[in-house]
C-alpha cells in the first residue's frame, strides 16, 4: 500500500522561478527515504511541504487519504538547529509536545514519558532540568530526536538533522536514529534530509536523488533489507560501492549539465 503520494507537486516563491518542478512520487509506509542531493536543490523545501509549513504552488500532498495543508501532529519534525526553545529546559521542551499531543495524560505522566525519551537516546535523567545552552550540540539533537519520537507520530521529517555535529558525534546519532526506527513498531515513515551520499547509504530504505533547481527526482532506488550496508561493510561491499558510484555519477552529471 502507497500511503504517502505526492501528485505533480510544483513549489516557486513566484510563478516565474520555481523551486520545484512536477514531482510524482509514491510512499510505502515505514520507508526510511533519504532525500539526496546538493545544497540549493529543494529538499529542505520538499520538507517544510510535507511539514505543512508551505504550500504548494502546484499540485498536492496526500496522507492516508488526506491532502496535506498545515501542520499537524501526525508529522513530527527535527531541524538541524534543534529548535529547541533556548527559555525552557530539555524536559519542558518535551512535554511541552507531550501536552499537546496527549492532553489527557496528565503531568506525571508527561514527565514519565519525557526521561523514558531522553533514556532511549542515551542521556541521563538530570538533563531533564538543564537548559538548552547547558547542552552540547549533540545532547541538543538528541533531545530534538526525543521529543519527536515522544508524540509518536507516524511520519519524521528530519532536515539534516546531523549537518552542524563533529564525525564521531554524527556517527554515534546516525547509528541512534536506525536503531530507535528499527525497533519502533509499527515502524515510522522517515525522510531524511542529505547531501552526505555514505549517510544516505547507510541510513536509507529508499534514495531519492534531486537535481538542481528548478528540481525534480533525477534517480530513484529502493535498498532491499538484505542488501543496505553496516558501518563495517559500507566502504567494502562491492554492490554498495556501485550504487554509490552510481548516485555521484547522477548528482555530477546533473550539475555539469546546468553549467555547461
Amino acid at each position: 500500500m502507497k500511503d504517502i503520494l505526492i501528485n505533480h507537486l510544483s513549489f516557486g516563491y513566484t510563478p516565474e522561478r520555481l523551486i520545484l518542478d512536477d514531482i510524482d512520487l509514491a510512499v510505502d509506509t515505514g520507508s526510511f527515504v533519504c532525500l539526496l542531493g546538493p545544497s540549493g536543490c529543494g529538499k529542505s523545501t520538499f520538507l517544510r511541504l510535507m511539514a505543512g509549513l508551505e504550500h504548494p504552488t502546484k499540485g498536492d500532498i496526500v496522507m492516508e487519504g488526506r491532502r496535506i495543508e498545515k501542520p499537524g501532529l501526525d508529522r513530527g519534525m527535527v531541524f538541524q538547529d534543534y529548535g529547541l526553545f533556548p527559555w525552557m529546559t530539555a524536559g519542558e521542551n518535551i512535554t511541552l509536545a507531550l501536552e499537546q499531543r496527549f492532553p489527557e495524560a496528565g503531568k506525571k505522566r508527561w514527565k514519565e514519558t519525557a526521561l523514558e525519551k531522553l533514556a532511549d537516546v542515551g542521556l541521563e535523567e538530570s538533563v531533564f532540568d538543564k537548559l538548552p545552552k547547558e547542552l552540547s550540540g549533540g545532547m541538543k539533537q538528541r533531545c530534538a530526536i526525543a521529543r519527536s519520537f515522544a508524540v509518536d507520530p507516524p511520519v519524521l521529517l528530519m532536515d539534516e538533522p546531523f549537518g552542524a555535529l563533529d564525525a564521531v558525534t554524527r556517527a554515534r546519532l546516525q547509528d541512534l536514529v536506525l536503531e530507535l526506527w528499527a525497533r519502533t513498531e509499527p515502524k515510522k515513515t522517515v525522510f531524511f534530509v542529505t547531501h552526505d551520499v555514505d549517510e544516505a547509504l547507510l541510513l536509507a530504505s529508499r534514495i531519492l536523488v534531486f537535481g538542481q533547481s528548478p528540481s525534480h527526482i533525477i534517480y530513484d532506488c529502493t535498498i532491499p533489507p538484505e542488501k543496505r550496508p553496516t558501518r563495517e561493510t559500507q566502504f567494502d561491499d562491492v554492490e554498495n560501492l556501485k550504487l554509490r558510484n552510481t548516485l555521484i555519477h547522477h548528482i555530477n552529471r546533473d550539475v555539469n549539465r546546468r553549467i555547461a
